[in-house]
């Protein structure tokens, strides 16, 4: 995914001469190198100084400029959290932060460069605008959609190897989509963890359940007439999320019902812990409890409280 953002970048720049890239010293690695090589005279390496980056971002854009800020996801949304707070979004500056090796993608590097909180804090932000591709093809998508975008917004991109499983579609910030009918469960899932939700639902399946499959690539603003329409449509929803189940998917979705229409929920999740290190990604996501036999047991249970 991150050289899908690196290309997309690189393209989407030779249509748009207001996009610029910044990045913390740390290119070869969240592929913005690729902007680089395309729009030389486009990109900044301002050395490992996120907080410096993000205010110089705020700078450009309000110099007319669309600027992209990359960074590891774990910096970025701690180091330079001030500075997003208040040059960003306090002054709704029109700044795009792509958070590289999110989640628990970065799995060599252990907890701290693991990011599991850092959409809590993000969506948290007032302005900012949270999003979470779930493949290539759909990060492609984000980096335009974000760029047209007109405010802040937050992009998560995973270091992880991802299938292919949303498909040449548009994005439209702030509406999520479904891509499997069911009636008996909704899973709602954002990020990587798609492809195993859909495995999940395929071994539900087999048992003569019926799940549908609602991928919500964006977090805020939130699309909360698809999610009440499947509540009432199947009457229980099952969260997905390589995020913890603190403040994320899990707290959107549950904000959303208990002032909507309360149904049964369950959250599949990271539980309120620090992520640890392990030997490699997929390793770190079944130790985590993001297996499709996981994801499938939540769906049974939760249909038992419906």
């Amino acid at each position: 995914m991150r050289r899908d953002l690196g290309e997309a970048l690189a393209e989407y720049g030779s249509v748009n001469p207001a996009v610029v890239v910044l990045d913390a010293d740390a290119s070869s690695s969240t592929m913005t190198s690729l902007f680089q090589e395309a729009h030389p005279e486009r990109f900044f390496n301002v050395g490992i100084a996120e907080a410096g980056m993000i205010d110089t971002a705020v700078g450009l854009a309000l110099g007319g400029k669309i600027p992209f800020v990359s960074a590891f996801a774990a910096l970025l949304a701690n180091r330079g959290l001030e500075q997003i707070r208040t040059c960003v979004a306090y002054n709704n500056a029109n700044v795009k932060l792509c958070a590289g090796y999110a989640g628990i993608s970065d799995y060599k590097d252990g907890p701290t460069h693991n990011s599991v909180f850092d959409l809590a804090v993000m969506r948290a932000m007032p302005n900012m605008a949270v999003v979470v591709p779930a493949d290539g093809a759909e990060m492609r998508k984000a980096v335009r959609a974000a760029a047209e975008y007109p405010g802040p917004i937050y992009i998560r991109v995973s270091r992880m190897d991802v299938p292919a499983v949303v498909g040449d579609v548009e994005m439209e910030i702030g509406r999520g989509r479904t891509l499997r009918e069911g009636d008996d469960v909704t899973f709602v899932t954002c990020g990587v963890l798609l492809s195993r939700v859909l495995r999940a639902a395929d071994w539900l399946g087999t048992e003569g359940i019926t799940a549908r499959v609602v991928e919500m690539h964006t977090l805020k603003p939130f699309d909360a007439e698809l999610l009440v329409r499947c509540a009432r449509e199947t009457g229980a929803i099952v969260t997905v999320e390589e995020h913890s189940i603190i403040g994320g998917l899990y707290g959107a979705c549950a904000e959303t019902l208990c002032g909507e229409y309360p149904v049964a929920i369950q959250a599949v999740g990271i539980r309120d812990t620090f992520a640890c290190t392990g030997p490699d990604p997929e390793a770190l996501l079944d130790h985590f409890g993001f297996g499709p036999e996981d994801i499938a047991r939540a769906a049974r249970e939760v249909m038992r409280r419906k």
